[in-house]
């Protein structure tokens, strides 16, 4: 196997048709690296010239040492990590593959230096984070709720949730609510009030404008702002969803809102997953990611929708000198 680090370009060009994660695509990642402090390095391991595993790192340096992040904390990126592509479908080929890659790039960035700080949120397609295991790295499992909508029909979703959701989004029919799809004004006033959101929870908003409509300007039609707003136009609540090729991620926005006693939340979600089974911004889309299923709060809400729990893990250095390097660097589990 040959890794080497990659340019965007070839990076675009090594990925595979499937199982991409949103913040892996060229277009993410260029925005990130504008804003980001730290340099973007795109690994791509070979087997002659076809790739079979990328990892894309960002890397700072500082006086306490060395952070390899990926993701970076304090950008919205839900999940990254590596992404391994073996050519052969024998389990042991594949374990060989995922080794091999893993261990390169991990000796490349040192993380085996006392003073590098390593930290990787791997996307929900990366099943065998064993070799971060063997490289004497924790290895975490968290969660999100993906709603599989292949093959279903709007009636049919429906009937799949839970009582209470279904009566609230039958309830909204009769409401003065409206619900479209905006543009970059409306992805505006989603982050305004998201953030005026945190303020009132004394919470510090991570994310800049300046960022945010950089990333919505690069996504194009991987990016759809839904807002809620009355019959005269007041803004209710609304949600920026991103889309891989293959799901809708649920990415900011959302704060509580009702209107005439109803969850306009619930009404934007539904309008989403109507959406991605009649109308996707790409015909691959399929699937819509809720989030929220590690914070037990939302996940009292988020079960309601009949979404499937689907694993994916955290690898970060351990260590009692860890603790001090992780405040350091703010690092802010998700």
């Amino acid at each position: 196997m040959r890794v080497e680090r990659l340019e965007i370009s070839e990076w675009s060009d090594a990925l595979p048709s499937s199982g991409v994660e949103l913040f892996q695509t060229p277009e993410a990642l260029s925005v990130l690296d504008e804003h980001a402090t730290g340099e973007l390095r795109l690994y791509g391991g070979f087997k002659g010239q076809q790739p079979i595993g990328l990892f894309p790192l960002l890397v700072q340096d500082r006086s306490i040492g060395s952070a390899v992040l990926s993701p970076l904390p304090g950008f919205g990126v839900p999940r990254m990590g590596p992404l391994v592509m073996p050519t052969s479908p024998k389990q042991r080929k594949r374990e060989k593959v995922n080794n091999s890659f893993v261990e390169a790039v991990l000796d490349d960035v040192g993380v085996e230096d006392s003073l590098t700080l390593f930290r990787t949120i791997c996307g929900t397609g990366y099943d065998d984070p064993r070799p971060f295991s063997w490289a004497d790295l924790d290895v975490g499992t968290r969660f999100t709720y993906v709603l599989d909508l292949a093959d279903e029909s709007p009636d049919d979703v429906l009937t799949s949730f839970s009582k209470s959701l279904r009566r609230e989004i039958r309830d909204g029919e009769d409401i003065d609510v409206e619900i479209s799809r905006e543009g970059l004004d409306g992805a505006r006033a989603v982050y305004e009030d998201t953030k005026i959101r945190y303020q009132e929870q004394d919470k510090t908003f991570p994310l800049s404008w300046e960022y945010v409509r950089d990333l919505v300007d690069a996504l194009d039609e991987r990016c759809r702002v839904y807002v809620a707003r009355t019959a005269d136009g007041e803004f209710l609540s609304g949600i920026t969803v991103l889309y891989s090729d293959e799901a809708g991620y649920f990415w900011q926005g959302g704060t509580r809102a009702t209107h005439e006693n109803v969850s306009v939340n619930s009404l934007l979600h539904w309008r989403v997953i109507r959406d991605v089974i009649d109308d996707p911004p790409m015909d691959s889309v399929t699937k819509y990611d809720l989030m929220g299923a590690n914070t037990e709060r939302l996940c009292r809400y988020k079960s309601k929708f009949g979404a499937d729990l689907v694993p994916y893990y955290v690898v970060e250095s351990q260590g009692t000198g860890m603790d001090v390097a992780k405040r350091a660097y703010r690092m802010v589990s998700r």
